[in-house]
C-alpha cells in the first residue's frame, strides 16, 4: 500500500479532529437517541457554551450576543480595517444529523486557529449563528438575520407551539431582547461573507469531489393548494359520475414533476399530500397539497409555477372539481458574488483538485446577508446518497479536512 502524501495525510489528521469536535457537539440534544437541538433549549445553550470555549482556546476573543451568536474575533487586526465574516448554524432540525451547519463553524474554527500568529489585513469574526433552521418560533435566520439587521423588532412577540414568547426565551436564558438589535453589523464595515456547508445533495458525491464552487442559493415559491370535490358511496356512484378530488389532486401533483424535469435546475416537490377525514369507503371530497418550486433563475421558477396553477386549474375544470390556492413564500434566488466565487476556486486549484460550481437547492444563512455584503459559500461533498436533515447524514474526515484548508488557503489569498 503506498503511503499518503505530507499534505494528503495532514488533511487527513485535521478533518478527524474536525469530526471529533462534531461528535463532541452531538453529545448535546433534547431527545435520547436523536440529535435535537432548537433554538435556546438546554441542550443549545450548552453547544453555544462549548464553542465559546473552543473559540477562546483558539486564540479568538470569544463571547455570546443577546441572539445567542457565538462569535469569535481575531485579534490583531489594524485599526479601522473591514471585517470578514465567516458563519454557519449550530441549531438542528429533529432527529438531525452532525454536520448541516456545524462543519462550517468547525472548518471556520480550524482554519482561524491555524492563522493566530498570522497578520492578515483585515479583520475576521467567526459567528456560529443561534438559528437557521426556523425549527422552534416557524422563523428561520434569527442568528444571522440579527447580525445583518433583518430582524422585524415584532418578532420577539412570535410564540412556539408550547407558547412561549421569543422575547421571554432570551430573557430566561440570561439576555437581554433589547440587546439584539445593536448587535447588527453595519455593512461598511463588513468585507464580505463566507460561509462553508455539507451540499445537502448528491452532486458532488455522484462527480467524485470533495468540494465545490456555489454559484447562488435557489429562490423558492411555495403555494398550498386545495382540490374540492364531491364526496360519495365507494360502492354506488359510477366511475363517469364521480368528482374525486384526490385524484385530481394526483394529476396535478405528477404534472409538477413532468414540468420540474422539462428545465435543467429546476425542481418542483409536492411535499404535503392529504384527505381531511378520509375513509376507506367514500369518494375523496377534499384534497390538500403544497407545492415548493425552486431554481437559481427567479424567472425560470416563476414560469413554472405560472405553468403548474393554470394546467392545475385545467385538470381540475376537467374533472368537475374546484381549485383554490394560497402563495405561501416567494423568496428570491440569492446570487453568490463572482469575485468570491473565483477566490474560493483558485484555492482548490492549488490545492490540485477540479473545480466544480454549483447551485443551492436549500437555504443557507448567506441568505440574510444578501444585499447587506458580497457573500460566497463553498460546499463540501455529503456521502451516504447526499441525504441530509438526517441521523445518515455523513462528511469523510479527508472531505472535512480539504475544505478547512481550502476554507485557510482563501483568506490567506483574500487580498492578492
Amino acid at each position: 500500500m503506498s503511503r499518503s502524501s505530507p499534505a494528503v495525510a495532514d488533511r487527513l489528521e485535521l478533518g478527524r479532529h474536525i469530526l471529533d469536535l462534531a461528535d463532541d457537539l452531538a453529545r448535546w440534544s433534547e431527545q435520547s437517541g436523536a440529535l435535537t437541538c432548537t433554538f435556546f433549549s438546554a441542550a443549545h445553550r450548552a453547544v453555544a457554551n462549548q464553542l465559546r470555549e473552543w473559540f477562546a482556546a483558539a486564540g479568538l476573543n470569544a463571547g455570546i450576543d443577546a441572539a445567542g451568536n457565538v462569535v469569535g474575533r481575531l485579534p490583531g487586526a489594524p485599526p479601522g480595517t473591514k471585517t470578514l465574516i465567516i458563519g454557519s448554524h449550530y441549531d438542528t432540525v429533529r432527529n438531525a444529523g452532525k454536520y448541516d451547519g456545524r462543519l462550517g463553524i468547525l472548518c471556520g474554527l480550524a482554519a482561524l486557529e491555524s492563522l493566530r500568529d498570522a497578520r492578515l489585513p483585515f479583520a475576521v469574526e467567526l459567528i456560529a449563528f443561534s438559528e437557521e433552521e426556523g425549527v422552534r418560533f416557524g422563523t428561520p435566520y434569527l442568528g444571522s438575520g440579527a447580525i445583518a439587521g433583518r430582524l422585524d423588532p415584532s418578532i420577539m412577540d412570535t410564540r412556539d407551539l408550547d407558547g412561549f414568547r421569543l422575547g421571554d426565551v432570551i430573557a430566561a436564558a440570561g439576555y437581554d431582547p433589547g440587546r439584539v438589535p445593536a448587535i447588527a453589523r453595519r455593512p461598511e464595515d463588513v468585507l464580505a461573507y463566507l460561509e462553508v456547508h455539507i451540499e445537502q445533495g448528491p452532486v458532488l458525491l455522484n462527480g467524485d469531489l470533495p468540494v465545490g464552487v456555489v454559484t447562488a442559493i435557489a429562490g423558492s415559491i411555495r403555494h398550498a393548494l386545495t382540490v374540492e370535490g364531491v364526496a360519495g358511496h365507494a360502492g354506488t356512484v359510477p366511475m363517469d359520475a364521480r368528482h374525486d378530488a384526490l385524484l385530481a389532486a394526483a394529476e396535478i401533483a405528477l404534472f409538477v414533476e413532468r414540468r420540474a424535469w422539462a428545465e435543467p435546475g429546476l425542481v418542483g416537490t409536492v411535499g404535503r399530500f392529504g384527505v381531511p377525514d378520509g375513509a376507506i369507503n367514500v369518494i375523496p371530497e377534499r384534497c390538500e397539497l403544497t407545492l415548493d418550486v425552486r431554481s437559481q433563475d427567479d424567472g425560470t421558477a416563476e414560469r413554472a409555477v405560472a405553468d403548474i396553477l393554470a394546467e392545475s386549474e385545467a385538470i381540475c375544470k376537467r374533472r368537475g372539481v374546484r381549485l383554490s390556492a394560497r402563495e405561501l413564500l416567494r423568496a428570491k434566488a440569492v446570487p453568490c458574488a463572482p469575485h468570491l466565487q473565483e477566490m474560493f476556486a483558485g484555492s482548490i486549484a492549488r490545492a490540485g483538485l477540479p473545480v466544480k460550481r454549483l447551485a443551492s437547492g436549500a437555504g443557507h444563512d448567506a441568505v440574510a446577508f444578501d444585499g447587506f455584503t458580497d457573500i460566497g459559500v463553498l460546499f463540501v461533498r455529503c456521502g451516504n446518497g447526499g441525504i441530509s436533515h438526517n441521523p445518515l447524514e455523513m462528511v469523510t474526515a479527508e472531505d472535512a479536512g480539504v475544505a478547512a484548508q481550502i476554507l485557510r488557503d482563501t483568506l490567506v489569498h483574500m487580498t492578492d
